[in-house]
């Protein structure tokens, strides 16, 4: 059956980093594109990044740009995100998704979701 699986998350100090990966399953990886999301405490839930099969291109949102970084092992069926230079205000549970779409912003437009790592920058 389709899965995704998300880990690497926890607790880390501001201005640390983490690595989070996604391990996809029972789909065929290379078609889709993969998001990474986010859900703070008592927030919507919200697009992080995402990366495109073929071309790989990467989308970043605004709030993320230059201290996360996306990529993609097809071999590996896998999805990292790097993530550099955290803040407090990174604390969410994270999560990977995918989409048969150029990586859509809105979360509706994902077919697939993991069941999301914890993150928590906190000194």
């Amino acid at each position: 059956q389709v899965q995704l699986v998300e880990s690497g998350g926890g607790l880390v100090q501001p201005g640390g980093s983490l690595r989070l990966s996604c391990a996809a399953s029972g789909f065929t990886f290379d078609d889709y594109a993969i998001g990474w999301f986010r859900q703070g405490p008592g927030k919507e839930r919200e697009v992080v990044s995402c990366i495109r099969t073929g071309d790989g291109m990467r989308y970043y949102a605004d709030s993320v740009k230059g201290r996360f970084t996306v990529s993609r092992d097809n071999a590996k069926n896998t999805v990292y995100l790097q993530m550099n230079s955290l803040k407090p205000e990174d604390t969410a549970v994270y999560y990977c998704a995918a989409t048969l779409l150029f990586c859509p912003i809105d979360y509706g437009s994902y077919d697939y979701w993991g069941q999301g790592t914890h993150v928590t920058v906190s000194s």
